[in-house]
């Protein structure tokens, strides 16, 4: 400095400096006096950085959550102490299990008070310590800087994950020298050029290979990169719950998704194969059917496993060739693999397609509204760049088997399943990307518990299209009633208010939809709006799922 002295700043000034000094440009929050100083920083730093306020922690979570899904940086989160923590949990679980990058940051009690059950005192090493990659509390302002760029490292490398950091407010309140906050360099594994050469001898020799890919950590450059490597290698590409915006769904070697209710035809087919490359899933519950679609512990496929963690590898399945590696390095060189012939699996990959497409077909419905219709229309009014949100639920399937994604479409859903999810996810994706078509499908279920963010968007002026698939129940939960304990339904009833009217009442846009016919008008309305909008869709209580009525359950009973 020119006087020869450092410039004193408070604790909560260096955070800001720090998180500016890592790019970052949006943070979502509920403010709460545990870290006042934070927030006063935050003020300084306007408009570089964007402050979201929202209406409760799980929005706030959640809307961290999808903007690092989308944007592959970490996304931010801000919350008090003890219940506010509680709160964005459930959001720092969905990071976790959605490999997602992530940084939490937590007002805590005064150093001089822990340990004595202060108000609102929790031990965030303890509490957290299975939902994120590591925890911390930071209890010298001098320790800011290391501490945000240990966070962001750690958020990124390897697997990618959330972070959560405690921050006392009385250290947010002391003063320390201003220091330089460097970014840490990101690990990230690459596959060896032996790792290649063996993937090259076994898929040489394969006449029935599938690739399955998910994770996180997945570039626009990765993803147009293991498109062009299954194109050279003929290999049909499926994808994990809630990733195939992974593989462009409009690609011949595209076959699907490995989730809830997949094609049947792609479950043979999987078992058919006699090689199976996995890229960034780690194989979990639902991509594999209750673990029950390999034999454990080994595959009598050809089983080849790309994790960025190393420790996933042989975790429950034992690979015949284990690659630790980030999903854009194993992609570039998968890329540039050389290529055997590939004559004696085209007709598989043709067949794989054509299930994929007999898949898409919706059964014919006589009701007054048919979600079959509807989501081809919307697939049809979405542009190339848009992105949808799902939350979780039965009636997540109708956007996720009739909706296409892949190139520039994105899709943004909890691989955790956690409720909540749909609307402060696309008011996040609307945040980052403004230019961008945003539609959250959620249940009505669901816009119960964070329905209330609408009034969020409308004061921050973020307009996504809210479709509330509206069936007046907890429909997953009914559909297992019915089918484990018929005609003893409990508990799974819900009472609606009229969600066009409460999306006025908030700002915004609301329309209803109850006919076929009313759905496209009503959605090229709600997209001139200019305003967040609520299309409430009522559907038939009897269409459990994409495959099923209650009517059938009841029957096959």
């Amino acid at each position: 400095m020119a006087d020869g002295k450092s410039i004193m700043r408070t604790g909560g000034q260096r955070v800001v400096e720090s998180l500016c000094a890592h790019g970052v440009d949006t943070v979502f929050c509920v403010p709460g006096e545990s870290y006042l100083e934070v927030l006063d920083g935050l003020y300084d730093a306007a408009p570089a950085v964007r402050v979201i306020s929202c209406r409760h922690e799980h929005g706030a979570a959640n809307m961290a959550e999808a903007y690092g899904k989308l944007t592959g940086k970490p996304g931010i989160c801000m919350v008090t102490r003890g219940p506010g923590a509680c709160n964005a949990s459930i959001g720092v679980h969905t990071a976790f299990q959605d490999s997602t990058p992530m940084v939490l940051l937590i007002g805590q009690v005064a150093r001089p008070h822990l340990g004595r059950e202060a108000f609102q005192e929790v031990d965030y090493v303890r509490m957290f310590g299975p939902l994120a990659k590591a925890v911390e509390q930071i209890d010298s302002a001098a320790d800011i800087a290391d501490t945000i760029a240990r966070a962001f490292q750690t958020a990124l490398s390897g697997r990618p994950g959330p972070v959560v950091l405690a921050l006392p407010e009385d250290m947010l309140r002391e003063s320390a020298p201003t220091t330089p906050c460097l970014p840490l360099a990101v690990e990230k594994h690459r596959p060896s050029p032996g790792d290649m050469e063996r993937l090259h001898r076994i898929l040489a020799d394969a006449k029935r290979p599938i690739m399955l890919v998910g994770g996180g950590g997945w570039s626009d450059k990765a993803r147009a990169d293991i498109v062009a490597f299954a194109e050279a290698q003929a290999i049909p590409v499926c994808c994990s719950f809630r990733r195939h915006d992974i593989f462009d769904n409009h690609h011949p070697n595209f076959a699907g998704e490995m989730a809830i209710a997949p094609n049947p035809l792609l479950v043979e087919r999987m078992r058919g194969a006699d090689t199976l490359l996995v890229v960034g899933a780690r194989l979990g519950e639902m991509t594999t059917q209750g673990y029950t679609l390999l034999d454990e512990p080994s595959p009598v496929q050809h089983f080849v496993h790309v994790h960025a963690d190393a420790n996933e590898l042989g975790r429950v399945y034992k690979p015949d060739l284990g690659i630790a590696s980030g999903m854009a390095e194993f992609a570039a060189a998968a890329r540039g693999l050389a290529v055997a012939d590939t004559t004696k699996r085209r007709d598989f990959v043709t067949a794989a397609r054509a299930d994929y497409q007999q898949g898409r077909t919706p059964t014919k419905f006589k009701g007054a509204l048919d979600l079959g219709i509807v989501m081809a229309e919307l697939d049809e009014l979405l542009g190339d760049d848009a992105i949808v949100t799902v939350d979780a639920g039965n009636y997540s399937g109708w956007p996720q088997r009739f909706l296409t994604f892949g190139g520039g479409r994105r899709l943004l859903g909890p691989t955790s399943g956690a409720m909540g999810y749909g609307v402060p996810a696309a008011i996040a994706a609307k945040a980052a990307r403004p230019g961008s078509t945003v539609v959250a499908c959620v249940g009505d279920g669901g816009f119960g518990m964070t329905g209330q963010e609408i009034s969020t968007a409308v004061k921050d002026g973020i307009a996504p299209i809210i479709l509330i698939f509206n069936n007046g129940m907890y429909g997953t939960i009914r559909m297992h009633q019915e089918r484990r304990f018929p005609d003893r339904v409990i508990a799974t009833d819900l009472a609606n208010p009229d969600y066009a009217d409460l999306a006025k009442a908030c700002g915004a846009f609301g329309e209803t939809v109850e006919r076929t016919g009313q759905f496209r008008p009503a959605f090229e309305m709600a997209l001139g709006s200019g305003k967040p909008a609520v299309l409430d869709l009522r559907m038939d209580p009897d269409v459990i799922t994409t495959r099923a009525t209650i009517s059938d359950i009841r029957g096959a009973g």
